[in-house]
């Protein structure tokens, strides 16, 4: 029993494209939604599963967090009714264990394949996207997976020697668009210009991560905002201002246009008077 964790990305793209090539078969390809991930991926998961079914290869199985009722629960509506930010805001990583990890766990142990292979006494084979620059990673691994009773976790793109730039020349070999980054769009972890992406391309997703903040506002005490150290509001203000102040100036060019390099002396130094 072959199973694929799919995040959405580059390396978890290139390593199913890496099985298919080199003949390993796929069984099951779970992907965990928070319900928060930018539209790119959830487009990306349709144009996968296109070349998944052309390939022979199961298509991605979504699964997502319920609550103890059933209900399913973002991570985003978590956040909100609890007034809090996600774990990583604060130096955790509760969140992607308990909506990523967590439910595709929860989804294998009800699956009949995998407990098929379990009462067989036989471990299930995940494969995990590690590539060959992340070798502090899988030697981190090593010791649970080891100890690990119900799966054999392989790292088929460290193997193979596949670094992230021969990740995204494979996608492209293969005839598919690079995936873009695949994360909540309320990530702590997103870099500025991540954020400055986010909120040009999609500012009512932009807006809901704010009135997240705003919400949890009153809770955080060393924490000032999904920027840790800063809120992603205060920066987008920051950046408004700068940018409306660069704007605004005005060059002596501007005020003189009819002087050689712009200098009120007309001398191509700018300075020199005799």
């Amino acid at each position: 029993m072959n199973i694929v964790s799919f995040g959405g990305g580059t390396n978890s793209t290139a390593m199913i494209i890496g099985m298919y090539l080199h003949k390993i078969p796929i069984d099951l390809i779970t992907f965990a939604d928070t319900g928060g991930e930018q539209p790119h991926t959830y487009e990306y998961i349709a144009i996968f599963n296109e070349w998944l079914k052309k390939h022979g290869f199961p298509e991605i199985t979504t699964v997502f967090y319920t609550d103890k009722d059933g209900n399913r629960l973002t991570l985003e509506e978590e956040c909100l009714r609890s007034c809090t930010l996600p774990s990583i805001a604060y130096g955790f990583k509760k969140c992607s264990l308990k909506h990523k990890i967590g439910t595709q766990e929860k989804f294998c142990n009800h699956d009949p394949r995998c407990k098929a292979e379990w009462k067989a006494g036989r471990r299930v084979h995940k494969y995990i996207g590690y590539d060959a620059g992340e070798t502090r990673r899988v030697q981190h691994a090593a010791v649970a997976d080891e100890a690990n009773k119900k799966y054999e976790n392989h790292y088929p793109l460290y193997v193979w020697g596949w670094d992230r730039a021969e990740c995204v020349r494979v996608i492209e070999r293969a005839g598919l668009p690079k995936p873009g980054k695949s994360s909540c769009f309320f990530c702590p972890s997103m870099k500025k210009k991540e954020i400055e992406e986010l909120w040009t391309k999609y500012p009512e997703l932009f807006q809901r991560a704010v009135d997240m903040e705003r919400n949890a506002a009153e809770s955080l005490i060393t924490v000032k905002g999904l920027g840790r150290k800063w809120s992603w509001e205060s920066y987008h203000a920051e950046f408004i201002r700068a940018k409306e102040y660069e704007e605004a100036q005005i060059t002596l060019f501007d005020l003189f246009p009819e002087t050689a390099g712009g200098c009120i002396c007309g001398a191509p130094c700018g300075c020199y008077d005799g």
